[in-house]
């Protein structure tokens, strides 16, 4: 041992036994360790012996309890060399006078020698080192000798000092911290001052000096600021003038109401911000033994016209819960019990004009075992309280962005269809995948893989992809406008389709076993939509053309060292685009401005056409009658000008003055 304490255990049942210690258990004359005994006890000389009884084991623990420190002059007490003890134990356990087991510690223990002397309770005072950024003397570098040119070194005698008393260290490397700048108002160090110096220079103290922040090392700390915390206004008495659409949803604590909602990357963020009149419908996976609570109904939203809303909010029990779970094809992670979660939240926010009347939320509980994967829903709708048909939520008949695309099948005897892409869970594969419908306004990209075998038919392969794709868009028409009428064929636009080669032409000699060229395993959407008009202050947005199309790549089978009894990967995707277009065609250029591209301002930096901008009528910063008056003062200034500055001008000034 070379600590002041040292452990071990006695293996075996301890009842009944006792533990002895003793000091000098070797001969120092032959060197030979003495024969065990049972004759020692728990205490000997600065030795203690103490025994932890417990199941199967006991853990004994020999201790010295004398102090380490050295011995100062006339020191009782205390260890006379830094070698303070050399000393051999031996620890017993007996039965009676029975030897059961018998421990040898060598200790070899030293004295404590980092600090000698009284400890004083003044505790020591460290300068804030913003401002003492290097010290009293940062240029004394030598110790027990005089730094040339460093007058603050205190080993540099008077007469050293002598020999560069002119040439000492300026500035914060010679000590002095706060060295007058060269902007201050009060300094004198400029030989050549400026005239313009006392109107352009710096009142501040010396103790804010900029010569410490070349030496300041701070640290960084995030601000300890509420996520989504809105700064205090100017002006309390003009909080809200109600919502448009767009703006952020507001809490009682001025802070933004945030639902889960999907992000740009695929991923669900958890503290997203709700829009006013934004609709979503958003799902987000998450395990059992990742699961996050749901989110606090008790927070009161502000309706914009500052008073606060209550939610209004419902619980329900899923009983088929095998929407919502995917269980995991891994082994389940232990210790994670089923918990009562919340499988799905769906609000119901009631508006009118330019506020909130009311908020509706229904929350559906489920059970979420281990190793189950859940698909949290979270839903948002608006309801105008203006509308008759509350199915509506608003009076804008055209498109939001985050509305479902509606979609018809006018071949079928019920019309209704759908317009989907893949939303991929547990392996990707795309037997196992689900759907979401498009959201208008929002560009997607899904996909899933389909497992195919090495002997795999091109023909077949080229079919069965095809109807992959196919079982997405079960329609032949798109909606131009969210109220879209179902019996009304002018509401709907027929949906394009460049169907890709004909799948069922048989194998071509160019068909090589596992590669399969031509192979349509991309589908692509266009969207076409224009804003064709407002309503109350919102664009009207409706879709004017959809166009389906497949891109084909060159399939070819993926395997290891060996290919047996083994299937190859394709991924298949699904792209879907939004193209804004203006609602109305441009206006065709002139022959001037294809003739004469000089003058046309979209082309280039100067645009003589606009030299009288600020005259015409585009120009609306400000009223005309101030433009017009502006621009006849700039123009009797320019005829001044030209006047004064002409040779007849000065001719007759001459004459004058004569």
């Amino acid at each position: 041992m070379s600590g002041l304490t040292v452990n071990s255990f006695f293996l075996g049942d301890s009842s009944g036994v006792s533990f002895s210690i003793i000091v000098d258990a070797i001969d120092k004359e032959t060197g030979n360790v003495q024969v065990p005994s049972c004759s020692g006890s728990e205490r000997v000389g600065d030795w203690d012996l103490s025994v932890t009884p417990g199941v199967g084991a006991s853990k004994v623990t020999v201790t010295f309890t004398r102090s380490l420190q050295l011995c100062l002059p006339n020191a009782t007490d205390c260890c006379t060399t830094p070698l303070c003890v050399v000393e051999t134990l031996q620890v017993s356990a007996c039965s009676g006078s029975v030897m059961l087991a018998h421990l040898l510690i060598q200790a070899e223990i030293y004295a404590n020698s980092s600090f000698m002397g009284n400890v004083s309770e003044n505790a020591s005072v460290i300068p804030n080192q913003v401002f003492q950024p290097l010290g009293s003397c940062p240029c004394d570098l030598t110790d027990g000798a005089c730094d040339v040119r460093c007058c603050c070194d205190p080993e540099c005698t008077p007469d050293l000092k002598q020999l560069f008393n002119r040439s000492c260290f300026t500035g914060v490397f010679g000590g002095d911290v706060n060295p007058p700048f060269d902007q201050l108002c009060s300094t004198k160090t400029t030989e050549y001052t400026p005239d313009w110096f006392p109107l352009l220079c710096v009142q501040s103290s010396l103790s804010n000096t900029p010569f410490l922040g070349y030496f300041y090392d701070g640290s960084i700390s995030a601000p300890k600021v509420p996520p989504f915390r809105i700064p205090v206004q100017a002006s309390p008495g003009k909080l809200f003038t109600g919502y448009r659409s767009g703006d952020p949803i507001m809490t009682e604590d001025d802070e933004y109401f945030t639902i889960p909602q999907q992000s740009l990357a695929g991923l669900c963020v958890e503290n997203a911000p709700v829009a006013y009149l934004q609709e979503f419908d958003v799902k987000c996976l998450s395990e059992a033994a990742s699961y996050k609570e749901g989110l606090p109904h008790d927070v009161r939203i502000n309706s914009g016209t500052g008073d606060f809303i209550q939610q209004n909010v419902i619980y329900r029990t899923i009983t088929d819960t095998g929407k919502f779970i995917t269980r995991s094809e891994g082994l389940p992670t232990a210790g994670v019990p089923c918990q009562n979660v919340t499988f799905a939240e769906h609000y119901v926010f009631m508006w009118e004009d330019d506020n909130i009347k009311g908020v509706n939320v229904t929350v559906f509980l489920g059970n979420l075992c281990d190793g189950e994967t859940l698909t949290q829903r979270f839903t948002a709708e608006f309801v105008s309280l203006k509308s008759d048909n509350a199915a509506e939520v608003s009076d804008n008949p055209g498109y939001r962005v985050g509305n479902a695309v509606r979609a018809a099948n006018m071949n079928a005897s019920d019309t209704a269809g759908s317009l989907r892409i893949w939303q991929p869970a547990d392996r990707g594969l795309c037997s196992s995948a689900a759907h979401t419908p498009v959201l208008f306004g929002v560009d997607s990209f899904s996909g899933c893989v389909l497992e195919v075998d090495i002997n795999e038919n091109c023909s077949l392969l080229r079919g069965n992809v095809t109807e992959k794709l196919n079982s997405l868009i079960q329609a032949t028409h798109v909606g131009k406008r969210h109220n879209a009428n179902e019996s009304n064929l002018n509401d709907w636009v027929e949906i394009i389709r460049l169907d890709p080669s004909n799948p069922s032409i048989s194998a071509s000699p160019t068909d090589l076993t596992g590669i399969c060229p031509d192979v349509p395993a991309s589908l692509n959407i266009r969207i076409i939509f224009a804003a064709v008009g407002a309503v109350q202050g919102i664009p009207r947005e409706e879709i004017l053309a959809v166009q389906i199309s497949y891109s084909t790549v060159t399939w070819q089978f993926q395997c290891d060292l060996t290919c047996e009894n083994t299937a190859s990967l394709l991924p298949i995707t699904a792209a879907v685009q939004f193209i804004r277009v203006p609602a109305w065609p441009p206006v065709p250029m002139t022959r001037f401005q294809i003739n004469y591209t000089e003058f046309d301002c979209d082309r280039n930096d100067v645009c003589w056409p606009q030299l009288f901008y600020p005259l015409t009528q585009f120009y609306t910063g400000e009223p005309y009658s101030r433009r017009l008056a502006a621009g006849l003062a700039l123009a009797f200034l320019a005829v001044l000008a030209a006047v004064l500055g002409s040779p007849c001008f000065s001719q007759v000034w001459e004459n004058f003055s004569v």
